[in-house]
């Protein structure tokens, strides 16, 4: 037995016949998970020999009439055609940008039983928050401490938010982004090294990403560079996941 004809035998089970009376004169599961398997097949680029990066973010557009019918059963729609996307992508050799998700959307331009599939890749970010140089270090008080100066106010400094993937972080002095525990801002992407590029203040005050190395490499606004300034709007990409840099005035 296929994969597809296994896929349409599990939900016959899961929902006897009434799945089946839903989408009676609409769009069919198993057309549904042959669109997806088409899509990364169309989408995979190439990372190695034997390893391709597909995406991970699924959206299926259905018609108002679809949608209607097939509401009751998206949940169980959704978990089944994850589970043969990730046992597809197993057995074609296929890596995941990140954790897969699949998501139904209503398109009232289309008719019952035409459907679309838009995809991309949405890796899992996660910051990791770490202690503050000099932190839970008492202050030095009392005989032999030397005078106390007050510290000169710091020059205005640019506020800088990174937009990834729906999440924004903030640079506060330097961020390494990277796939490995040593990283900041950990990014869940085949493409990216361990310590791929870190973003930081320049004395002047400019924002700049400096590549560390990397093996694919940092790209600014589809330009690779070594090391480059960032104006506002600018979008670092690593691996397949881009930064979008927004800089406002504190």
């Amino acid at each position: 037995m296929g994969m597809l004809q296994r896929l349409e035998s599990r939900l016959e089970q899961a929902v006897s016949g009434a799945f089946a009376k839903a989408f009676r004169s609409a769009v069919q599961p198993v057309e549904l998970a042959a669109a997806l398997q088409r899509e990364v097949d169309n989408s995979a680029q190439i990372l190695s020999r034997d390893r391709r990066l597909v995406p991970n973010a699924f959206s299926i557009e259905l018609s108002p009439l679809d949608s209607e019918r097939l509401g009751p059963y998206s949940g169980t729609l959704v978990h089944e055609l994850t589970t043969m996307l990730e046992d597809y992508a197993e057995q074609q050799h296929y890596v995941f940008a990140g954790p897969v998700s699949i998501e139904f959307d209503q398109e009232d331009d289309l008719g019952t039983g035409r459907f679309r599939v838009r995809s991309r890749a949405a890796a899992q970010v996660e910051a990791v928050r770490r202690p503050s140089p000099g932190a839970g270090r008492p202050p030095t008080t009392g005989p032999g401490a030397g005078p106390t100066t007050r510290p000169a106010a710091p020059s205005p400094r640019p506020e800088v938010v990174l937009e990834v993937n729906g999440t924004r972080h903030r640079l506060a002095e330097r961020l390494v982004v990277g796939r490995g525990g040593e990283a900041d801002l950990r990014i869940n992407d085949p493409g990216v090294s361990r310590r791929h590029a870190e973003l930081r203040f320049e004395g002047s005050g400019d924002v700049v990403v400096e590549d560390l190395g990397s093996t694919n490499g940092t790209l600014v606004d589809g330009r690779r560079v070594d090391r480059s300034r960032l104006e506002d709007g600018a979008t670092v990409r690593v691996g397949t996941t881009d930064l979008v840099v927004r800089i406002g005035t504190v």
